[in-house]
């Protein structure tokens, strides 16, 4: 296998990944009964959005020889985004535990999962890659860290209100 076809295999592993995400997000949004997790939710499936256009025109790229050149695609870079503001933070956390909305434990830590073993597997891809091809790598690992991130902190306030809540009504 050439160098140029095990660069497309990961970006296509990546692709499918990504898909696979933005699939999982969509569902999310009918188990959620909650505004700002449905709003925060529609913002997520708008950055894999980005995510997979970014990685599909590298893909094109590839597939006509060209070199990736993650700065010729910058209208697809990505702003960090707080998805919630501190005001719906403490909404959300105090509607999932009024509501007890057990579900949405399930629904974040399953999305961290997805969004932890993205993160890891650009930076892992990229550690071995060099040049361009690192730097669009280590860009998607970026952004994946942020979501990453989010989710982990809602998936441990739930966990955490979850465990202190008292048994038997």
């Amino acid at each position: 296998m050439s160098a140029n076809q095990a660069v497309i295999k990961v970006f296509e592993y990546a692709l499918n990944q990504e898909e696979t995400g933005k699939m999982f997000f969509q569902t999310a949004l009918q188990r959620l009964g909650i505004g700002a997790a449905v709003s925060a939710f529609k913002r997520l499936i708008a950055e894999e959005e980005k995510h997979i256009a970014f990685i599909s025109r590298i893909l094109d790229e590839l597939h006509q020889g060209k070199e990736v050149d993650p700065g010729q695609l910058q209208d697809l870079v990505l702003e960090p985004t707080d998805y919630f503001d501190e005001r719906a933070k403490k909404e959300f956390m105090e509607q999932c535990v009024q509501g007890s909305m057990v579900p949405d434990v399930t629904v974040f830590n399953t999305a961290w999962l997805i969004e932890k073993d993205l993160s890891e597997f650009y930076a892992s891809m990229a550690s071995k890659a060099q040049g361009k091809v690192k730097d669009a790598l280590s860009m998607l690992s970026r952004w994946e860290r942020q979501h990453e991130m989010f989710f982990r902190q809602f998936r441990d306030k739930l966990s955490e209100a979850y465990a202190q809540m008292p048994w038997g009504g």
